[in-house]
């Protein structure tokens, strides 16, 4: 069987290709295999090899393919650190860039970097170092320090410029003279209550795929791979902002083992607007590293008490101890959605602004701050449980009976709520990197509305 695309989505644990078949006026998929993730043998192309061998037992035939695309969060995904001048500023930006991207933020500093910094950034070794500061054409001294400090480091991983477009020069030269790879690109904060996020966030993208072929067992993945394999967490935006065109303010939840993300494009609400105190990016992630419903199940169900949990699942603990990434039973997927919802409340309230009142030589004023999801008229959910669990809707739903939360700019409890029904939003993403029309093709098809 010739097929026309396969897509890998290689994960931490598990490995999951998906092929599609390109029609006339459609896109159909034809089969979807996994396999474990091999980064422990040293070689990353086993697993997908072995999920290969699945998918041909499954369309029992031969498979062969015109296309390989793939996206990518094993081996310790995009880790990065970011460094800026004023937290509430630059660092703030850098941040929103490089959540944006894909990555997973390590250590984030603001000003002056100090010895107990790089001893930090040493200890992490991170994949990649964002280095911002001062607005074009303003400060100077610090992003100059910074730099010199960066360059000294034993690090032999690419540092990329995103501030003060003044000393674009000087910080080449700088780290050019160190035999560091510097890689220059426009600034994130060019002047104050403006965000240039984007540039960035290609530029991060571009060295992770680039890049990625040096990290433990990910050598050989252009073996199989045709094109530039992205960080899962940046498609999966890429495919946030599809849906953004196609059907307006949007928001995604993926709620995983691990981590809770949250992916919004909006530009909020025009009152809110009038009276937000600082920028915000039109395409905002977040991450929750604290949340997810296996590997952080335990943290979970600290954070929501234990004698709480006790009222609905007396034997919780019991379940705990037997917990799946793929629940056993019909128990164990309620207690996996009980905690579902946690994550989900929370990271949305997490994610969101909030209004704010501040006292004024005239008096008490009303502002808003952060991102305002007010004007977001979908919640889409990925992952495996906003997927495939018959208890979907409760999680979605949860949402209608969030009380003491009129201060936070949330949804409104009229929002529609859909989902990723193949398990596909970070296939798609990459797609779209392709071809766009086929993306949108494929996505149409793959939504599911509740």
């Amino acid at each position: 069987m010739k097929i026309d695309l396969l897509v890998a989505e290689i994960g931490s644990t598990t490995t999951v290709i998906t092929a599609y078949q390109l029609m006339e006026k459609s896109v159909k998929l034809i089969a979807q295999t996994e396999s474990y993730t091999t980064i422990d043998k040293g070689d990353v192309t086993i697993g997908i090899e072995k999920a290969l061998k699945n998918m041909e037992e499954k369309v029992n035939d031969k498979i062969s393919w015109e296309k390989f695309l793939a996206t990518s969060s094993a081996a310790g995904g995009l880790s990065m650190t970011v460094h800026g001048l004023v937290y509430d500023m630059t660092v703030r930006a850098a941040k929103e860039a490089a959540l944006g991207a894909g990555a997973i933020l390590k250590y984030i500093t603001s000003g002056k970097l100090r010895e107990t910094h790089l001893k930090q950034i040493l200890k992490i070794k991170p994949k990649l170092i964002l280095l911002s500061g001062g607005v074009d054409y303003g400060e100077e001294e610090t992003v100059l320090y910074n730099a010199e400090l960066l360059s000294n480091l034993p690090l032999d991983i690419p540092i990329i410029y995103a501030g003060n477009t003044a000393v674009k020069e000087e910080i080449e030269e700088i780290f050019k003279e160190k035999n560091k790879n510097i890689i220059i690109t426009e600034n994130v904060y060019p002047k104050i209550d403006h965000l240039n996020v984007e540039p960035a966030r290609k530029i991060i993208q571009e060295v992770f795929s680039k890049h990625i072929i040096h990290a433990p067992g990910m050598e050989k993945i252009y073996d199989v791979v045709d094109e530039e394999v992205i960080p899962t967490p940046a498609a999966v935006m890429n495919t946030t902002e599809l849906l953004n065109e196609l059907y307006g303010d949007v928001l995604t939840v993926d709620i995983g083992g691990a981590t809770t993300d949250i992916d919004s494009v909006t530009d909020g609400s025009p009152e809110i607007q009038k009276i937000l105190v600082s920028p915000q990016p039109r395409s905002k992630r977040t991450v929750d590293g604290d949340m997810g419903i296996y590997i952080n199940a335990h943290n979970v169900v600290e954070m929501i008490g234990k004698e709480q949990i006790k009222k609905d699942f007396e034997n919780y603990e019991e379940i705990l101890k037997n917990l799946s990434p793929y629940p056993q039973n019909d128990e164990q997927e309620k207690f996996a959605t009980y905690l579902a919802k946690f994550c989900f409340l929370t990271s949305l309230k997490r994610h969101a602004g909030r209004i704010d009142y501040i006292f004024t030589p005239t008096g008490r004023k009303k502002v808003a701050q952060g991102k305002d999801l007010t004007a977001v008229k979908i919640i889409f959910g990925t992952g495996g449980i906003l997927s495939r669990s018959k208890y979907k809707k409760e999680i979605f739903e949860s949402l209608k009976q969030l009380k003491n939360s009129d201060d936070l700019l949330l949804p409104s409890k009229e929002v529609t709520f859909a989902y990723d029904k193949n398990y596909i939003f970070a296939n798609i993403g990459v797609i779209a990197n392709l071809d766009k029309e086929i993306a949108k093709k494929i996505l149409q098809n793959d939504i599911e509305w509740v």
